[in-house]
């Protein structure tokens, strides 16, 4: 397996192997890697895979992505990860041989819960796996990895609890100061350990994630200070969150020859662009229902054909801060499959994005092939979210956090009679108690080991929306120069 660069400069960014790929973020050309051809599940391998286990199906899935590392290596390090014991200590679903149960809420509707890891978050289900590859591969080449990412909420805590005490791994981490919730920013700044470093910068997470898209591309100060990303522009991230799209099919359905809709709250294109490739590769999904909140550049995308990030002054901080993006890094991988997989296409687009602007493909044979990709959108507002946990708790006698709230509501508008749905839950409601007050006047309960996080010492260093401080930095951290 291959991978390239979706702007196309093979001189700059030439055909890669998986671990070639997997300590890095933005290609050298300031692309993303996608494989070279996805790889195709057939009906015999989905029926056999029916009946597996969660790192039984991991193991089988990303192995049609993963060459370069022994297949005994790769189920070690996939069972190391998912044993539900250790990933989740139990709680999913009270049930500790699940690791991504479904939760109906009546037929034909479902919640395919991922917040069961450590951070409670979704993200674990990537992050945990990415960092026993990392340390994996640093050991066998005897090296050392810095690790630069942005978090809009949940991405942060689930790098740095996978990465803490790695050997030979440091994590930077920027977030948007005082727009994440104070659960968030508990669990990612009161961790005191010596290889995790939180940076808050004074924007938006758009402006953080340009921060390290700006020092990706520097490549002398890459190469020099050995910068690696775990955001989800890395691959491996992506690769990892198709597994759950197989797992929930195969929970939601009886056979192989049933479609299945996936309801994904989105603000950077990660997790349903992981879905988008589970589909190319011949999982049958149906549809892909994707949510966002009032940021709703991709919404309106799917509806209209316009690509327009808002910046900073139009990004509004809701109560699911974690969808709070208007630039999604992901999308540009879904783009590339849009146009045909054509690099000139994207290199024009992207540069007007790059630029600060934005692209329209509504007058073109583009946009007329969206139906082809199984997508559709809505947006979710604040008042929604509440309304929608409000049912949620009544109705089906579940609480849900604000983003999957998000998710539900879009579904809600979208089902089908067809197919079931399921809705990606994101988080645990504990993770955003203020708003669970709000709509239901009580709290969240919390696991154990997590109450009164929030009054933990914080360790966290607050910059200006600043490339070049960011850089300073971490050279003052690494003790370089």
């Amino acid at each position: 397996m291959r991978y390239i660069s979706t702007r196309g400069d093979f001189e700059k960014s030439p055909k890669k192997s998986f671990t070639e790929i997997l300590l890095g973020g933005l290609a050298p050309d300031g692309g993303l890697y996608l494989p070279e051809t996805y790889p195709q599940v057939t009906r015999t391998e989905l029926d056999a895979w029916r009946s597996m286990s969660y790192p039984e199906l991991a193991f089988a899935v990303l192995s049609k992505f993963i060459d370069d590392i022994p297949a005994d290596d790769l189920k070690t390090l996939i069972f190391k990860t998912y044993t539900a014991d250790v990933y989740c200590n139990g709680r999913a679903g009270g049930n500790s041989e699940e690791i991504t149960p479904v939760c109906w809420l009546r037929p034909g509707l479902g919640l395919l819960e991922l917040s069961n890891g450590p951070t409670l978050a979704f993200k674990d289900m990537a992050m945990q796996l990415l960092g026993n590859l990392f340390e994996y591969v640093l050991e066998k080449r005897g090296e050392e990895i810095n690790i630069l990412g942005a978090t809009s909420g949940d991405t942060g805590s689930a790098a740095e609890y996978a990465m803490r005490g790695k050997h030979g791994i440091r994590v930077f981490m920027l977030s948007p100061f005082g727009k994440m919730s104070p659960f968030q920013r508990a669990q990612m700044y009161s961790l005191q350990d010596e290889n995790i470093f939180n940076i808050a910068v004074r924007g938006m997470f758009d402006d953080a994630q340009d921060i390290v898209k700006a020092v990706s591309n520097d490549h002398a100060f890459k190469t020099k200070y050995k910068i690696g990303a775990v955001n989800s522009i890395n691959w491996a991230r992506v690769a990892a969150q198709i597994v759950y799209y197989f797992k929930g099919y195969f929970a939601a359905t009886q056979s192989n020859d049933e479609k299945v809709a996936f309801a994904v709250p989105s603000g950077n294109f990660g997790n349903i662009c992981a879905g988008h490739i589970a589909r190319m590769m011949g999982l049958p999904i149906g549809r892909l229902v994707l949510a966002t909140n009032e940021n709703d550049v991709l919404d309106e995308f799917f509806r209209t054909g316009i690509y327009r990030p808002r910046g900073t002054v139009e990004t509004h901080a809701t109560s699911s801060p974690s969808m709070d993006i208007s630039k999604a890094s992901n999308f540009e991988r879904f783009v590339f499959d849009l146009v045909g997989r054509d690099p000139a296409v994207i290199r024009e687009m992207w540069a007007k994005v790059d630029a600060g602007g934005s692209f329209d493909l509504s007058n073109t044979p583009y946009f007329a092939r969206l139906g082809e990709f199984g997508f559709v959108s809505g947006r979710s507002c604040h008042a929604d979210r509440l309304t929608v946990i409000r049912d949620a708790h009544e109705k089906f006698g579940v609480m849900i956090d604000t983003h999957t709230a998000d998710g539900l509501k879009v579904a809600q508008e979208n089902l089908s009679p067809d197919m079931p749905t399921l809705v990606l839950e994101t988080a645990l409601p504990a993770k955003f108690e203020d708003t669970i007050v709000e709509a239901l006047g009580k709290r969240p309960d919390r696991p154990a080991g997590l109450q009164g996080i929030e009054n933990l010492p914080q360790r966290v260093e607050v910059l200006d929306v600043d490339t070049e401080a960011v850089k300073q930095y971490i050279v003052a951290k690494l003790g370089m120069s």
